[in-house]
């Protein structure tokens, strides 16, 4: 925890990236590298969809928010892929479970 999907993707270049991602994520939010996850959604498009990276984390202030926005924007533009769409899920302690308990 946290979790960063990226939808749609490639695989081979999410393998490329996701150093890169994990230690400025972890260097932003202040947290051990050891607990971001990266995963890769695949998708099929029905309408209009856009490349997109969904952010699940508990919340942070609206500057961390929007450093991470920033530096994985800057990163994926470093590739080309420029019109992403990045959006966070914000979770609740007493509304996540490990082993079938709350963290809080």
């Amino acid at each position: 925890m946290p979790y960063l999907r990226f939808k749609g993707f490639p695989e081979v270049f999410l393998e490329e990236l996701t150093p890169k991602v994990v230690e400025e994520f972890a260097g932003i939010v202040q947290i051990p590298k050891e607990i971001v996850k990266i995963e890769g959604l695949p998708y099929q498009i029905i309408t209009n969809t856009p490349l997109s990276v969904e952010i699940l984390m508990f919340q942070r202030s609206q500057e961390i928010h929007d450093a991470i926005a920033a530096s994985i924007h800057d990163i994926l533009s470093e590739h080309g892929y420029r019109n992403v769409h990045i959006f966070f899920v914000i979770l609740q302690r007493n509304l996540y479970y490990k082993e079938g308990r709350p963290l809080e």
